[in-house]
């Protein structure tokens, strides 16, 4: 016992002279006496110029260092300064053999870095040529004992305790001399107290940011509970408050407002993360979520909420300094919101009891995405929408078709499609929605189903019904290759077309149910393209309708009485002609669609049609032909004789669609005298029957005549009978 008393008491001197050496050091020793050595070692191990302005400290109890006034100077250029260090260790916890930072203080730190026109960065320069080359080169000679046991000791739980770390006024300025780019991160304070691992701490920070190209700033200010644990793989951040002030050139100079409240948590052993509480804002959209994420690799799973609370676009737009987005309803686009649960597989993202609000339209349903292929499922069914209300106000579109370039000033057509990224989806979309108003058109009960595999995009199934009426159509885009093929096909079933063409166009030119079979393909990427390479027929009828906008039976009438050399009396035609079972066929050969078959029966007469419709020029060239079959109108100069019988009155339908619609037909005067040489020959095959029957009555009598002063008068009678039926009566 005698002898472990005296190792003790061996120990306490030790420990007790060392502490005495320390101090009597301390008190004696004055470390400014050192500067020019330190400055000189610094400068000759590094291309640095060392200058030491301020005292240099160091205190017993506890065991710190002080450094003030402090500068490295690279190529005469500040490069870093210092206005003061202190670093303090509590002395009793060597002792103990525990090492505690007591303080830690870093004031007015500033670094300057730079990169020259060359693209060299100063910080490169530090270190001579011949030591920066070997820098950082691993030692080969290393056991590979010593790599092991550091493998071990990194292990270990590591304990780390700090009383207090305080920095203040930090800059860091970055320029860019070949670019003129220039980072500034200035007013940096950060204060943090009783850092111990496993319990939690508080931290606050504050500083400035700001950038030259654009010229951006912001004010950031942080504070939050901080917690990790000794092995440092599990974090928290609780109770944080961020707030980010920004200005600057992308908010049109605009001062704009970010912050982030909530809980943050990590644990790096489990691969599993959480925000609990956590809200968003940016002006006055705010965001709030729940979210937990198990499993950081290929294949995480998430789970939780997300809620973006009702907020104007617009204002949202306004507020951070964007273009003003202009609609035609002024108060569209104020009422947004998002609400959705978050859930799925591992691997897969799925958001269920989904909804979308925006204005009056409440959207419903689900969706999905898949890491592994970047594939999305959707399933959205809205109510109703008036896309009318999105639109830009009118002035503001016949202002940008004014202002639009033209011929040389025009800008280059470009590619429709990202035909890439087409190729890399993977989509399957059902969407539906109960009313859709758009150019002032009312579409009901749409629906759409659209998939997208291997570069193939088909819309399979997109209906609705129209106007007393219904739709279908299935689209087809093939674009794995750089000239991608469409095809169209579509039914439309007894669409009414006089409110179709009212609503679409203020045109009131035809009304009935009509019926079209669309057939459709072409290739290319761009419009151009796609008009001068299609190809196909649109077949079309309506089985009961009528023009509002012309009477073919006035022009009919018209041209009749000219052959008949008399004047109409009838005034009250009306504005319109009725028909029956107009159909035909539309065949579409690049930007011109050629018809050659238009039928219709109208009253008394047969409507014929010829022509085609150039659409890249808006061009019209038809011909019309009214054949005349039977009576027409009730006016005498009106009446169908043998002589127009058989007739076809000519209409011509010449100009630019797009202009006058209504004023593109009319009476065709130049045809007319194919017209009159039908009536001509009509009238001299009735002028040679009626010299034909003349001639046999007046033979019929001569012959009637001398057998009856034969035979007497009942004789004749007979014999008289006889000579009609010979001579065709």
């Amino acid at each position: 016992m005698k002898a472990v008393r005296y190792i003790v008491f061996a120990l306490i001197g030790v420990v007790a002279l060392a502490i005495a050496a320390i101090a009597i050091a301390v008190a004696v020793i004055d470390p400014n006496t050192y500067k020019p050595q330190i400055e000189s070692a610094v400068e000759s191990s590094t291309n640095l110029d060392l200058v030491l302005a301020g005292d240099i400290g160091w205190s017993f109890i506890p065991l710190g260092l002080e450094l003030n006034d402090v500068e490295a100077r690279l190529e005469d250029e500040r490069m870093v300064a210092l206005d003061q260090l202190v670093a303090e260790l509590s002395f009793w916890s060597l002792v103990t053999m525990s090492p505690r930072v007591h303080t830690f203080s870093l004031i007015g730190l500033e670094a300057n870095l730079s990169v020259d026109e060359k693209g060299t960065g100063n910080w490169t320069l530090i270190m001579p040529e011949s030591d920066a080359a070997t820098a950082g080169q691993p030692d080969a000679a290393a056991p590979a004992e010593e790599t092991a046991a550091d493998s071990t000791e990194a292990s270990a739980p590591l304990d780390f305790n700090i009383e207090q770390v305080e920095i203040s006024d930090a800059r860091l300025h970055y320029e860019d001399r070949g670019t003129g780019q220039s980072v500034t991160l200035e007013g940096v304070s950060l204060t943090a107290r009783q850092i111990t691992l496993g319990s939690g701490f508080p931290l606050e920070l504050a500083f400035r940011f700001a950038t030259n190209q654009p010229r951006f700033e912001v004010d950031g200010s942080i504070s939050a509970q901080l917690t990790a644990n000794e092995a440092l793989n599990d974090f928290s951040v609780a109770d944080l408050e961020a707030v980010f002030d920004m200005a600057g050139e992308p908010f049109a100079g605009k001062s704009v407002r970010a912050s982030l409240e909530g809980s943050l948590a990590a644990n790096l052993e489990n691969e599993i993360a959480t925000l609990s509480g956590f809200s968003a804002s940016l002006a006055d959209l705010e965001l709030n979520t729940d979210l937990t994420v198990s499993g950081f690799g290929q294949e995480p799973q998430i789970t939780g909420t997300l809620d973006v609370g009702k907020f104007s676009l617009k204002e949202l737009l306004s507020d951070l300094g964007q273009p003003a987005i202009k609609t035609e309803d002024p108060d569209a686009m104020k009422a947004v919101a998002f609400t959705t649960a978050i859930g799925g597989e591992p691997g897969t993202v799925a958001l269920t009891d989904l909804s979308l609000t925006l204005d009056n339209t409440t959207f419903t349903g689900s969706a999905a995405y898949t890491l592994a292929n970047s594939g999305i499922k959707l399933e959205l069914k809205g109510d109703a929408i008036n896309a009318d209300r999105y639109l830009p106000p009118a002035s503001d579109e016949e202002a940008t078709t004014e202002e639009a370039p033209q011929g040389d000033e025009a800008t280059e057509e470009g590619e429709l499609l990202p035909l890439e990224t087409l190729r890399t989806l993977v989509l399957d979309i059902n969407l539906g929605l109960g009313q859709l108003i758009v150019s002032n058109l009312t579409i009901n009960e749409i629906k759409s189903v659209i998939t997208a595999r291997n570069g193939v995009l088909k819309v399979e199934d997109f209906s609705g019904k129209l106007y007393d009426g219904s739709f279908s159509s299935n689209v087809t885009l093939d674009a794995r290759t750089d000239n991608p093929q469409w095809s169209i096909n579509k039914d439309i079933n007894n669409v009414q077309t006089l409110p179709l063409l009212t609503d679409l166009a203020e045109v009131e030119m035809l009304s009935g149910g009509a019926n079209m079979d669309v057939n459709v393909s072409t290739t290319g990427n761009r419009i151009s393209a796609l008009r001068s390479n299609a190809s196909g027929e649109i077949g079309f009828n309506l089985a009961q309708g009528e023009f509002t906008r012309m009477n073919l039976t006035r022009m009919a009438c018209q041209g009749i009485a000219m052959v008949n050399q008399e004047s109409l009396t009838k005034t009250d035609w009306g504005t319109s002609t009725p028909f029956n079972d107009m159909k035909g066929t539309l065949r579409i050969n690049g930007n011109t669609l050629n018809n050659t078959d238009l039928v219709a029966a109208l009253s008394g007469m047969r409507l014929e049609g010829d022509g085609t419709a150039d659409l890249a020029a808006s061009e019209l060239d038809y011909e019309i032909g009214l054949r005349i079959v039977g009576e027409i109108a009730r006016d005498n100069a009106c009446r169908v004789t043998d002589t127009v019988k058989d007739v076809v009155i000519p209409v011509e339908c010449r100009g630019n669609f797009t202009e006058d619609p209504a004023g593109l037909c009319s009476f065709d005067g130049s045809r007319f005298r194919d017209a009159l040489t039908t009536i001509a020959r009509n009238a001299a095959k009735a002028k040679a029957r009626e010299e034909v029957d003349a001639a046999r009555s007046k033979a019929e009598e001569k012959v009637s005549e001398k057998l009856q002063e034969k035979l007497g008068e009942q004789g004749g009678d007979q014999v008289k009978d006889a000579l009609k039926g010979l001579f065709g009566k």
